[in-house]
């Protein structure tokens, strides 16, 4: 592996098998409403978040295709972006642990103890090894997590960006899984403003209250063309995932001038 790293323990069962590992499953369908219930809270109650097309969002979560994997993405202002973006769905899909997203983070940030290991695990945070490539046990987890039609959600930056105006290049790792999935996903790109006022980017790292933020969620990339054109067109892998990642990041971007408007019209008009 790059850089010589490696996740010594790895803290979720193998991804064929999750299904049948009970404790896990029962452990996070603890979790995951705990959080979810949290995440409502934040966003419904102790801040004011204003979501435009959440209708995408909430219609490829209740009506895709069985086995059609789905695939968020969006830009990284805060380390509360996941679990708290998530309060705009409804109740059904944040206290339900099956439908609830898989997302990757940084090992060495998420998975620094085991407690920290374990408690993310189940809330299907998938470890992941930044500057170790697209081809990792991390990607390969999120890969089969889609072949089996789930939901994974993904921050292509690869890190906080807390300076909101700097180009971040988004990573190819999310080029490789959309390339290599059995069924073409539902990727769905949207941009969020304010979640570093709802937890700053400075110490002491204390949520507040109170805050405003604004959610653009962006129409569907359908990437059934590019994915067709592979055998013919894109042979090598590495430019089928810079096809599929400079796609995405073209789309991703495009929200953002779009969001600051929106922000803009709704809390200083």
């Amino acid at each position: 592996m790059p850089g010589g790293e490696q996740i010594t323990r790895w803290p979720l069962p193998p991804s064929n098998k999750i299904q049948n590992f009970s404790l896990w499953q029962l452990g996070s369908s603890l979790v995951i409403p705990a959080v979810g219930i949290l995440s409502k809270l934040m966003a419904d109650w102790l801040n004011t978040v204003t979501v435009h097309n959440r209708e995408i969002l909430i219609d490829a979560l209740d009506n895709r295709p069985k086995g059609t994997p789905l695939i968020t993405v969006c830009n990284h202002h805060s380390c509360l972006d996941d679990p708290m973006l998530w309060g705009i769905l409804d109740w059904r899909h944040v206290l339900n642990s099956r439908i609830m997203r898989w997302t990757a983070a940084a090992h060495d940030i998420c998975f620094t103890n085991d407690w920290h290991a374990q408690f993310f695990a189940l809330g299907k945070t998938i470890p992941v090894i930044r500057g170790a490539g697209v081809y990792q046990r991390g990607m390969d987890f999120c890969l089969d997590r889609l072949n089996a039609g789930a939901w994974v959600h993904f921050f292509p930056e690869g890190k906080v960006n807390m300076a909101k105006n700097e180009f971040i290049r988004l990573k190819w790792g999310i080029g490789r899984l959309i390339a290599e999935c059995k069924i073409c996903p539902i990727v769905i790109p949207f941009w969020h403003l304010g979640m570093d006022s709802v937890l700053p980017n400075v110490e002491p790292y204390r949520p507040k209250i109170g805050q405003k933020v604004t959610i653009y969620i962006g129409n569907p990339i359908d990437f059934t063309i590019i994915r067709d054109k592979f055998s013919s067109e894109y042979k090598s892998a590495v430019k089928r995932r810079k096809v599929i990642t400079d796609k995405i990041q073209e789309q991703l971007f495009q929200l953002k001038p779009v969001t600051e408007r929106l922000h803009v019209e709704r809390y200083q008009s």
